[in-house]
């Protein structure tokens, strides 16, 4: 029988040894010791005289000083063009789920438009490309595809069934198809300021192009 490995704590000398490392190779001390060698440099020729060890200290101790900190790298996180690959292939699985759900007429139609509309806002290409550089637009996508439209749907098939049980109560689909209209306002606000804004590029090329003739 195998034994689990046990984890063993690293010893204060590892540690202590690490942090000598790291101060070595730090800009601290690189930076203090290039104005060390200056102090020896000036030691050398003279111009230091009797003083020099403070002279070497003086410009080591404020080369570390001057020397910026050191700054750890920030954690790379995927940027919107792969968050949308993601909820590209989300949206993939929201369809499948999508055709395994019975609808009525009116909240059927108003689905179809909403992904209609979705869809045509994930088709790779240049459309992506500029929902990609509207971050709050690529979050506003997600959040349609994974959490309401699945939510709206999922609720609507929950509460059918109960509404079958006690008959003369309010029917489920006038709050599906109500909700599936203000996601479909809600994704056509999105492809407006999309559009706005590629008007406003084009606007703008215009304008350089006339300051060019001037």
């Amino acid at each position: 029988m195998h034994r689990a490995a046990r984890w063993t704590a690293p010893s204060r000398r590892s540690v202590a040894t690490s942090k000598v490392l790291g101060y070595l190779e730090s800009r601290k001390n690189l930076t203090g010791g290039a104005l060390g060698l200056v102090g020896l440099v000036l030691t050398f020729t003279g111009v230091a005289g009797p003083y020099w060890p403070v002279v070497v200290a003086g410009l080591y101790g404020a080369g570390a000083l001057i020397a910026p900190p050191e700054r750890p790298a920030p954690p790379a996180f995927p940027d919107p063009s792969a968050q949308l690959d993601a909820v590209r292939e989300d949206f993939g699985k929201l369809g499948g789920y999508l055709t395994g759900v019975d609808l009525p007429p009116g909240p059927a139609a108003r689905l179809t438009e909403l992904t209609d509309l979705l869809a045509a806002l994930l088709e790779p290409g240049w459309v992506a490309a500029a929902l990609a550089r509207d971050p709050e637009g690529v979050h506003a996508l997600s959040r349609a595809v994974r959490q309401d439209v699945p939510e709206a749907v999922d609720a609507f098939v929950r509460t059918r069934w109960w509404t079958r049980l006690t008959p003369g109560t309010e029917p489920p689909e006038v709050h599906l198809e109500r909700q599936l209209s203000l996601l479909r306002e809600e994704a056509e606000r999105l492809a407006s300021a999309l559009r706005e804004a590629e008007a406003r590029r084009q606007e703008t090329h215009t304008r350089y192009l006339e300051d060019r003739q001037q």
